[in-house]
C-alpha cells in the first residue's frame, strides 16, 4: 500500500523515487524517531501481506494493540481487495477498542495521484464514509494522499 514508502519520505528524508528500491515489509519493522526535544515517537510498520496481518489479530493481538495513542492505517486505493482491507481496518478497530484508551486514527486514503483527478474526491468521500462507519465514535480523521505530492 504503499507504509513504508511514506515511512521513509516523511522519517528517513528519502525523495519519492528513492522508495522504488524498498521491498516489502516482513512482519513488524520497529524504529524509534527523536523530536522536539526529548519526545520519542515508536513506530511499527506492519507488513500488510495475509498471513502477516492474520498473525497480528490472532498471536499478537494484545502486545501491538496495547496502549496504542495513535493508529494510522493506509488504505491504498489501487488495492483489488477492499473487502478484504476493510475486514481488516474493522479488526485493529476492534482490537484498539479492547487493548487502547482513546487511541486516535489517521487513516490514509493513499495513491490517490492514480485516480483521475475528477474522480478524486468522490473516491475519497466514499472511502471515508465507509471508515466512519467502522470507526463509529473513535476519533478519526482521513486525508487524501500519495508519495508524489
Amino acid at each position: 500500500a504503499g507504509k513504508t514508502s511514506m515511512r521513509s519520505i516523511i522519517f528517513a528524508n528519502y525523495i519519492a523515487r528513492e522508495t522504488t528500491r524498498l521491498g516489502y515489509t516482513q512482519d513488524v519493522e520497529h524504529s524509534h524517531v527523536r523530536f522536539l526535544g526529548n519526545l520519542v515517537l515508536n513506530l511499527w510498520d506492519c507488513g500488510g501481506q495475509e498471513a502477516y496481518m492474520e498473525s497480528y489479530f490472532e498471536s499478537q493481538r494484545d502486545h501491538i494493540f496495547r496502549n496504542v495513542a495513535v493508529l494510522i492505517y493506509v488504505f491504498d486505493v489501487e488495492s483489488q481487495q477492499m473487502a478484504k482491507d476493510l475486514q481488516y481496518f474493522t479488526l485493529c478497530v476492534e482490537a484498539l477498542r479492547s487493548n487502547s484508551e482513546n487511541p486516535k486514527i489517521f487513516c490514509l486514503v493513499h495513491k490517490m495521484d492514480v485516480v483521475p483527478e475528477d474522480k478524486r474526491e468522490e473516491v475519497f468521500s466514499k472511502q471515508r464514509d465507509v471508515v466512519s462507519e467502522i470507526v463509529g465514535d473513535l476519533e478519526t480523521m482521513c486525508y487524501p494522499t500519495s508519495i508524489w505530492d
